[in-house]
């Protein structure tokens, strides 16, 4: 069922006369879904009926057409404001500070039913220093590791996060074994980059997935997702909380997390409307807050305040292109400058048959033979040089090239040569 192009209403004029910013940025938002099996070419936003979508759509499409497309999913995004109140700064920014923390950890999984690690020498060591830890002094040698697997066992850290509250973590096999289904993950303490422990896991493993079958030579097997990787979920206990420091001499950092200067000024605009000169833009990425007389005692409701303010972020000029899995997406700043492009194909068609030979009837000699036989057919589709005028909108771009009836692989070979011809401005990210 093909995706239906919604509206969204636009931002009044006096919004943005509000919050001091362009024209251009109170324009209205618009988002463009295609499936790939609702026709080929760029769509443009309009004011149709969703009930009258799909078959208009499809109407424009061939069928080789569509089913040249296939798997490709094409996504035309013109977004500038999500809303007419623009975006919350939790949304687009976070505290500088208040970070995540990577753990890390070197385990054992046991009760694996012979599916663990082929007895190489890290694992039976780990099992012997496992052993010697209960006072158990076994020579690694005369271990098997059949029913064992050694892994790697990570887990992010929030930030303010106090000891006795549990984590999430991932399990994955180091060694050989075939699948860590059934298997329970023996306490590993998890490491931070200063070599500390912050966290200890343990608990049943689930790998959401199975692997049967004896596999090899002769045998069958089937597997479903990966059954060497695997999560516990809250298997983690946090024993020692990262100290996080987010007010240095009353000063609030706001990193944005999509880098612009234009966005960082927005914001810091923004914040001065609600705050009277607290905010400093110092570069794409941060905004610095000084928190005003009588919030020094409460720095987290001054954060929390600071939260719920809203900024429209600014949109560049931007088409991703991921030619593997045919996914397009425009912002509505493209610009497309005057030029011409010409769009056809060539294909090529190769068949192969076999035909018999054989002797007349009631002949002695002879015998029949088949003989291979190759057909080859050219076919080139017509083309034409069509004149683009300059369109100062992503519905303009959208309707010239639709009007070409290209599909998506097509468009990307089109976007790639305007860029180089100089006619596209906008950036070209390849994927």
């Amino acid at each position: 069922m093909p995706l239906v192009p919604r509206y969204i209403r636009p931002v009044s004029r006096s919004t943005a006369a509000a919050q001091k910013l362009p024209a251009e940025a109170a324009q209205i938002s618009r988002c463009e879904w295609m499936h790939p099996h609702a026709g080929a070419g760029l769509s443009a936003p309009m004011a149709t009926p969703t009930s009258e979508i799909p078959n208009r759509i499809s109407s424009g499409a061939s069928v080789p057409a569509r089913l040249a497309v296939g798997a490709l999913f094409f996504l035309l995004c013109a977004a500038l404001p999500a809303s007419a109140d623009g975006v919350r700064l939790r949304d687009l920014t976070m505290v500088a500070g208040a970070r995540e923390n990577q753990l890390v950890g070197f385990g054992l999984v046991a009760g694996l039913a012979g599916a663990g690690d082929k007895d190489p020498v890290y694992t039976k060591q780990t099992m012997a220093n496992l052993f010697q830890r209960y006072g158990l002094n076994v020579p690694a040698t005369s271990l098997s590791a059949k029913n064992v697997a050694v892994v790697m066992v990570t887990a992010d850290i929030p930030a303010f996060v106090k000891p006795g509250e549990r984590l999430d973590v991932q399990v994955a096999s180091m060694g050989d074994a075939a699948t860590l289904q059934g298997g329970v993950l023996l306490q590993t303490p998890l490491l931070g980059a200063d070599n500390k422990v912050y966290a200890v896991a343990q608990g049943p493993v689930s790998i959401g997935g199975f692997s049967a079958g004896t596999g090899g030579g002769g045998g069958a097997s089937v597997t479903k997702n990966h059954p060497t990787t695997a999560q516990i979920v809250s298997g983690a206990l946090v024993e020692k909380e990262i100290p996080a420091t987010i007010v240095r001499d009353h000063i609030i950092e706001l990193l944005l997390r999509e880098p612009d200067f234009t966005s960082a000024s927005r914001v810091a605009a923004a914040v001065n409307d609600v705050f009277t000169n607290s905010a400093l833009a110092i570069d794409a990425t941060t905004v610095q807050v000084h928190m005003p007389d009588g919030t020094e005692a409460s720095p987290i409701d001054f954060i929390a305040r600071l939260d719920q303010i809203e900024v429209v972020p600014d949109t560049p000029a931007r088409i991703i292109i991921n030619e593997r899995t045919g996914t397009i997406v425009a912002t509505s700043r493209i610009r497309i400058s005057n030029c011409a492009v010409a769009h056809g194909n060539i294909t090529i068609s190769v068949s192969s048959t076999m035909d018999v030979s054989q002797p007349s009837p009631f002949s002695k000699a002879g015998e029949t033979k088949v003989t291979p036989r190759t057909s080859t057919q050219v076919t080139e589709g017509k083309g034409a040089l069509m004149p683009l005028p300059e369109m100062p909108t992503v519905e303009k771009v959208a309707s010239a090239l639709n009007s070409l009836g290209v599909t998506p692989r097509d468009m990307m070979a089109i976007f790639e040569a305007m860029k180089e011809a100089g006619a596209l401005q906008a950036e070209l990210i390849l994927r």
